[in-house]
């Protein structure tokens, strides 16, 4: 062994040795150089940091889960695992929707499915072609019209040519007999990461459950944060919850914050996002006090506007909410503020003729870490616009009730905030009752265009509604166009922010739903990557 190393081989590893450690040497001055060049040479006079490199991501496909049924609790709310009774006899519950086509009328693959991917409704196929009537422009519409469901669903679309899908859907659900007498409606929600939920209520005779529902291939990890009326409340067992794939899991919030006159609920998911929704429902004595769905709102924000408030008469609902159990039976405006600092929050309501003056005056401090109620009673009866305003984030939703006698069922719903209107927004429009389009233009005017979707998947042509800045529009959905049924609209907008909402209501009874428009669908978007190891 020793033989094989020779004085040449020797002599040969050490002269490689030493010009490695000359290089090395250089290589050090080199950089000592360019240091203190750096140090003593000034910058140029443009000298700035280059902001990191955006990487363009694919559209997705566009997905909405519808929540499930209302069901009733049945035995105790000790716990936080609800076990449903029976439904009514009379319940009913039923998707609709719809999904646009790319200008000559190539629809995307799209459906409405089961949670767990079981397909119901195949609405197009993936490899659809446009029909050789369609002109370069032309626009129609797959539809789903009032698809009876009995379990949480999905409406899926697929993306195209680099472009999310424009698509949307409502589940409409409708009692008349049993405790959850009433009227609710919630759109289908993207699954997200992070939502915020307010509007729960824990007190005697208000039940509310929270519904998790993930329709991901990855199993999410579920933890709530929850904000009453004296600051945040540290609850055992409202983290770690775990969500399975393609299931539904349910909490009653009442076994985590008893006693909440007011709650708000923020949902964050580690792994797979999911969809949140609040199942409310009211018990007045033995009087049904209504059932909704409370959906997520804008995320915490300086400004939160909610549109589709309808208020009664304001002597009628004074008379009512001093009677005992219907406290909260008039609307009102509830705002949660997450941070460490206290919120001084303007208040502006916005009617049909202009600004309208709160009895209460339009400024409040809403106390940081809690949720604080103000009252939208005493102004005249109409549809309106709620606009608030602070110098720290906050969440708002507003409260809207129909039924001004304490001895018959009355109904409740929940105005989430919504989003600054923007160009196509797809609105589903449920059969029957009344169906009224409500837009709300804030400092400036602003002008709405709006195109009726009927059942044959024709996009009609196109209304414009132009509004006052302070002002709230009302537009009744008729029932037909062109002989054809109503199923939705696609709605746009123009100059100065505006923001809009589906109010539903029964015919003959005191029912009531306000759902925010959805965002409209992006296209590709980018995002900052940033190198390193």
């Amino acid at each position: 062994m020793h033989k094989d190393k020779t004085p040449e081989g020797g002599n040969a590893s050490r002269k490689g040795l030493l010009t490695g450690l000359v290089s090395s040497a250089a290589i050090i001055a080199a950089a000592g150089g360019i240091i203190a060049a750096g140090t003593l040479a000034p910058e140029p006079a443009g000298s700035r940091s280059l902001p990191a490199a955006l990487a363009a991501v694919p559209a997705g496909s566009s997905v909405g889960v519808c929540p499930g049924p209302a069901r009733l609790l049945e035995g105790t709310e000790a716990g936080t695992d609800p076990q449903f009774s029976p439904k009514s006899a009379t319940a009913r519950s039923a998707v609709s929707g719809a999904v646009i086509s790319a200008p000559g009328g190539v629809l995307p693959g799209s459906r409405l499915s089961a949670l767990d991917g079981t397909a119901a409704v195949e609405i197009a196929r993936d490899d659809a072609q446009a029909g050789g009537a369609a002109g370069p422009q032309e626009l129609k519409a797959g539809v789903i019209e009032q698809r009876a469901v009995d379990a949480a669903s999905v409406l899926s679309a697929d993306a195209r040519n680099g472009q999310k899908a424009s698509a949307a859907a409502l589940m409409k659900f409708s009692a008349t007999d049993g405790d959850l007498q009433g009227f609710a409606a919630a759109n289908c929600q993207p699954p997200s990461n992070d939502v915020w939920l307010a509007g729960a209520s824990t007190t005697l005779g208000r039940t509310s459950v929270l519904t998790l529902s993930n329709a991901s291939t990855t199993p999410a990890t579920v933890s709530l944060e929850l904000y009453g009326t004296k600051g945040q409340i540290q609850a055992p067992g409202s983290r770690g919850l775990l969500v399975a794939p393609g299931s539904t899991r349910s909490i009653v919030l009442a076994g985590l914050a008893p006693g909440e006159a007011q709650l708000s609920v923020h949902v964050r998911s580690a792994g797979g996002p999911v969809a949140a929704a609040i199942q409310q429902s009211v018990l007045r004595g033995l009087t049904p006090g209504g059932v909704d769905f409370i959906s997520p709102g804008a995320a915490p924000a300086a400004r939160q506007v909610m549109t589709g408030i309808d208020i009664q008469d304001a002597g009628a609902l004074s008379s009512l909410t001093r009677e005992k159990g219907y406290e909260d039976a008039g609307p009102a405006l509830q705002i949660t503020v997450p941070g460490q600092s206290d919120a001084v929050v303007e208040i502006k309501l916005f009617g049909r003729d202009g600004q309208k003056a709160l009895p209460g005056g339009g400024v409040v401090t809403a106390k940081a870490g809690s949720v604080t109620e103000v009252s939208l009673a005493g102004v005249p009866t109409g549809h309106y616009t709620v606009a608030a305003s602070s110098d720290v984030s906050f969440v708002a939703a507003t409260r809207v009730t129909r039924g001004l006698k304490d001895n018959q069922a009355s109904d409740v719903a929940w105005a989430a905030a919504g989003i600054r209107l923007g160009s196509q927004h797809v609105v589903p429009v449920p059969q029957g009752g009344k169906r009224i389009l409500i837009f709300g233009a804030l400092e400036d005017r602003a002008s709405i265009s709006y195109s009726a979707i009927t059942a044959d998947g024709k996009i009609q042509a196109a209304s414009t509604a132009d509004i006052a800045g302070g002002t709230t529009t009302s537009i009744d959905v008729p029932e037909k166009v062109e002989e054809s049924t109503v199923v939705g609209y696609i709605v746009s907008a123009s100059g100065d922010a505006a923001y809009g909402a589906l109010l539903l209501q029964q015919d003959g009874r005191e029912d009531i739903s306000s759902l925010a428009l959805m965002p409209a669908a992006s296209g590709q978007e980018q995002v900052p990557v940033t190198l390193g190891y």
